[in-house]
């Protein structure tokens, strides 16, 4: 059997459809995906700024932070000290002088001066006024004789002499030269009776209590005057 035209001609074809939508759907899909791409980098932006608000709230380094109960305390102690106006304070300085040394060596008094009787009364006062050992008091060597300043000699050899030479220096009110003895002792015999001090007794400490030699800042004796005593040392002070 053979086909007839039906005389429309040839039938025509329609074109097939690109995919009904296809474009359109795929434009509005991208323009979401911007739409949330651009919103998370708001959010992600905000994110950042907030963190960086955050870290503002710490004090920058080196500039310290909230003051300390043990800095407080140590600026308060460095107000004190410093004062109203910053100045240092300065505090009053003191001062102790060693104690008077008695004991360890014996003391014997030298007239090496014009005044008869002195060696005798100044051996009384440094023994029962003071409190030194002392031995019997003698008159200086002839090569001597007067003497204006009071000496004191100290045997060497012995451990608590120069100690004591000194004490008894302060308790004169000071003696300018205190020096080792000399190889042979300036006194009458040359001899020191075992004594191991030796006061030359000079014009200027002569016929003087221990008060008037040793007065404090403020003129009250410091050490007991020349006491009455009962007897009298043997001497030879002339």
């Amino acid at each position: 059997m053979t086909d007839v035209s039906d005389g429309s001609g040839q039938i025509p074809r329609r074109s097939p459809r690109v995919s009904d939508g296809g474009a359109p759907v795929s434009g509005a899909l991208a323009l979401i995906l911007a739409f949330v791409a651009v919103l998370a980098g708001f959010f992600i932006l905000r994110s950042i700024s907030d963190s960086g608000d955050t870290q503002a709230d710490f004090p920058p380094v080196g500039t310290g932070g909230a003051a300390s109960d043990d800095d407080a305390d140590d600026d308060a102690a460095g107000d004190d000290a410093a004062g109203d106006d910053g100045a240092v304070a300065t505090l009053p300085t003191t001062t102790t002088e060693p104690p008077i040394i008695t004991e360890g060596a014996a003391v014997i008094v030298a007239n090496a001066n014009g005044t008869s009787g002195s060696a005798s009364a100044m051996s009384r006062a440094i023994e029962t006024g003071a409190g030194f050992t002392v031995v019997d008091p003698v008159n200086s060597s002839a090569t001597i004789g007067d003497i204006d300043q009071s000496v004191i000699y100290f045997d060497p050899t012995v451990p608590a002499a120069q100690t004591v030479a000194e004490s008894l220096g302060r308790v004169l009110g000071g003696v300018g030269t205190i020096a080792p003895m000399p190889d042979t002792p300036p006194t009458a015999d040359g001899t020191l009776n075992d004594a191991a001090v030796l006061l030359m007794l000079g014009n200027d400490k002569a016929g003087k209590t221990l008060a008037e030699l040793a007065p404090d800042e403020s003129g009250t004796p410091v050490v007991v005057t020349n006491p009455p005593v009962a007897g009298s040392i043997a001497t030879t002070d002339g």
